[in-house]
């Protein structure tokens, strides 16, 4: 069994003062893809000692940040979508792949992924974001046509349907639940082919959710949106035995605004 978690960190240093290391030490992911690391190659090496690192900090200093880190052997690692061009900085901190070399001798291509968040008022954030957005498709179709074992996971920002958002009614009109950002997850999975495992083992909704505000009594109300995902290739998507959200039992006791997504596969 193949344990994979996805957790924005919501900044790692952050994170491990509030108790992400014993959650770690509990749940024992073989595989961990981080977003919102927020933190320099040393820091990072230096709180995940004992792992295979690939990491890619942002060029803004405190912004975004994407990792994975591995018990598996790294065989390769590809960081960024400029496709041999320098990312505009917004873009850096926001892609990281790796290959991982499975027990049976297979090879497993998992992608930690921070997509935009973007500003319906800052117009200039969502062109940047659909920008993006139109990047990841163009990678997410070409590991698909591998028809090797991928994974996509992480912080996209947006929340699919309306069962993925307790209160979609008022943010028809919000950044992360837009049409047009919607429509990128139905290119996703209806033309490039991947498998949302959240939602397929998650049943029919509302949530389960990911990601809570701090503010407020967002938490204890369980009005949150789904926004963290994995999402698989077919051929990889077949070997999950199970999807879990990793939901604090109190607001208190959170390490980060969001809740890791693990899923458990049978490789």
């Amino acid at each position: 069994m193949l344990t994979i978690a996805t957790a924005n960190v919501n900044g790692i240093r952050a994170a491990y003062r509030r108790g992400m290391d014993a959650w770690i030490a509990s749940r024992t992911p073989d595989v961990l893809l981080l977003q919102e690391v927020r933190a320099p190659d040393s820091v990072v090496n230096d709180l995940l000692d004992g792992w295979h690192v690939a990491h890619q900090a942002c060029d803004i200093k405190g912004r975004a940040g994407v990792a994975v880190a591995s018990r598996l052997p790294v065989s390769a690692v590809r960081v960024g979508l400029g496709a041999g061009e320098p990312e505009p900085p917004v873009d850096t901190g926001r892609w990281v792949e790796a290959d991982l070399e499975l027990p049976d001798g297979g090879r497993l291509t998992v992608v930690s992924a921070y997509i935009h968040s973007g500003t319906v008022s800052q117009p200039e954030t969502m062109v940047a974001k659909y920008a993006y957005l139109e990047k990841v498709t163009a990678r997410l179709r070409e590991l698909a046509a591998t028809g090797e074992k991928v994974l996509l996971a992480g912080d996209l920002n947006i929340a699919h349907h309306n069962v993925d958002i307790k209160n979609w009614r008022g943010n028809l009109k919000s950044a992360g639940f837009l049409p047009e950002e919607r429509a990128y997850v139905d290119t996703w999975l209806d033309q490039v082919g991947l498998v949302d495992l959240g939602r397929v083992h998650g049943g029919e909704g509302p949530g389960p959710f990911t990601w809570w505000s701090w503010r407020g009594r967002a938490f204890d109300n369980d009005s949150g949106w789904r926004i963290d995902y994995q999402l698989a290739t077919p051929s990889l998507a077949e070997r999950v035995v199970k999807v879990e959200v990793d939901r604090a039992p109190t607001h208190d006791e959170r390490w980060s605004d969001h809740a890791p997504l693990v899923a458990t596969y049978d490789v």
